[in-house]
């Protein structure tokens, strides 16, 4: 992908978060220029303060509900591409915090898209939501088509991000625009560098300092897990396929998810990850019965396979080993960009060796 992006203008928002942080490492060892926008990271300690990221982005503070400021920064940054990944990410947060959870999630999409419409200059734009956009689909592996809503005002919010999207595409950035837009819908991902309340791994690794045992609130829940740089390599093979020749005709919707084989469940997951970095105990319980979170969720990947040629690299257990492996490494004084920087690495040679379209001389 380096040919695509090595010497580019990036802008991404949320680039201070778990997700964010990742895809500037890697688009910054893919060359590219990569500007920043979003709110200081919400935890402390955080993955952009430890692997140092900030020497290595042109890092601007902001927030995407503030369309002045956030139109200024993409005037100022003159992106050939945009991710926006800028969001309030927790779904039991969207409960304490409704009103902010859609007014950032909802109106910060609907301001990157109108700052970039405002721009009238070329661009490529990925706007990532989530695989809780969809309706409850009763069990089955979710797909573009299936009908958007949510439960809760996190799954709600994205639902409208989707929705805000395609009316923009729809209204402003059709055939005769410069401008391509696709949404990307990522399930459960894992990594290291997650520090956020109310995730998994982040809460066994929290447990495991203080000597205290995990509590799961749903043990027997499904989950699409994924480690962080298998959405991602989707990202910026979504935006190099949008930036082509070609390019209008992947301006939609798209899964990136784990194969099937790799949908666990909450306790599965735990265990695992349990025994790769301490033995520690497990306990049951905690759930809140008026706050609905899904039994199961699971993503179809047929059209990204089918259509990007796009496919998971890791399995699940290499997935939370890699996980394990970068917390132990940090906490025991690695630096966290040479760990970070070894994953990505170890993550495109096994990509090539599969041959990820991404990974080798475009063809396509």
């Amino acid at each position: 992908m380096q040919s695509h992006f090595a010497g580019r203008r990036v802008l991404v928002t949320g680039h201070t978060g778990f997700k964010g942080s990742w895809l500037s490492l890697w688009l910054n060892e893919l060359r590219a220029r990569v500007f920043g926008y979003a709110l200081d990271p919400a935890t402390s300690p955080n993955m952009f303060d430890l692997a140092k990221l900030g020497e290595l982005v042109d890092d601007s503070r902001g927030d995407v509900r503030d369309l002045s400021k956030l139109e200024a920064r993409v005037s100022e940054a003159e992106p050939d591409f945009v991710f926006h990944l800028a969001a309030q990410p927790i779904v039991r947060a969207s409960y304490d915090d409704p009103v902010g959870t859609m007014s950032t999630n909802v109106m910060g999409t609907v301001n990157v898209l109108e700052a970039v419409r405002r721009a009238k200059r070329a661009c490529t734009v990925v706007i990532v939501t989530t695989d809780k956009c969809y309706e409850d689909t009763n069990g089955y592996a979710a797909r573009e088509t299936d009908p958007l809503g949510g439960s809760d005002p996190y799954s709600a919010s994205k639902a409208c991000a989707e929705i805000v999207t395609s009316s923009y595409v729809r209204s402003f950035f059709g055939p005769s625009s410069n401008v391509r837009v696709a949404t990307a819908r990522a399930g459960n991902v894992i990594g290291g560098g997650d520090f956020a309340p109310d995730r998994l791994l982040p809460d066994l690794v929290r447990s495991v300092q203080r000597k205290e045992p995990l509590r799961l609130r749903h043990p027997e829940s499904v989950r699409p897990w994924q480690h962080v740089l298998e959405p991602l390599s989707g990202y910026l093979w979504l935006a190099a396929r949008l930036a082509g020749p070609d390019g209008r005709s992947f301006a939609e919707g798209w899964n990136f998810g784990p194969s099937s084989d790799s949908f666990r469940t909450v306790l599965e997951i735990a265990k695992r990850a349990s025994e790769t970095l301490s033995d520690l105990p497990i306990e049951i319980g905690g759930a809140d019965p008026d706050r609905h979170e899904m039994p199961s969720l699971t993503l179809s990947t047929d059209k990204a396979r089918r259509r990007l040629r796009w496919a998971p690299v890791w399995e699940i257990d290499r997935a939370v080993d890699e996980t394990m492996d970068w917390y132990r490494a940090v906490f025991a004084g690695k630096d966290a960009r040479t760990e970070s920087s070894r994953q990505i690495a170890s993550f495109n040679e096994d990509a090539g060796k599969r041959r990820m379209p991404w990974t080798v001389a475009e063809t396509a």
